[in-house]
């Protein structure tokens, strides 16, 4: 079976959690908002993705919600990391800063092309 999916994809939806709940603790926000500021970053997620993975999170109780008013339009809800989505935040962020190191220490930095030839 052929995989259709970037390995760029592949990765971030094995961090996708850790990086909403890293948006949620710099300060509330929504769904919409949090996709923005990930593409800014060069990450393209899209509300298909966002959304379930918030409703995951939910489900865990890792994030708290609030309701607040869109300011002339409907509501919005903003999104926060319980107590429970910080621990999990912190732990996963430093599994990762170690998980980075490991792998940058077998493939090291980028490689140049002109090293190839």
């Amino acid at each position: 079976m052929e995989e259709t999916s970037t390995p760029r994809a592949q990765w971030l939806r094995g961090v996708l959690d850790m990086c909403l709940l890293a948006l949620m603790a710099e300060a509330p926000v929504y769904g919409y908002e949090m996709t923005v500021r990930l593409a800014k970053a060069g990450l393209d997620v899209a509300d298909g993705s966002i959304y379930p993975a918030l409703a995951r999170l939910r489900k865990r109780e890792l994030v708290r919600v609030e309701r607040r008013s869109g300011g002339g339009g409907p509501a919005r809800t903003y999104y926060m990391p319980s107590e429970a989505g910080m621990r999990m935040l912190r732990s996963r962020s430093r599994e990762w800063g170690e998980f980075a190191t490991s792998i940058h220490t077998i493939i090291g930095p980028p490689a140049r092309e002109e090293s190839w030839h």
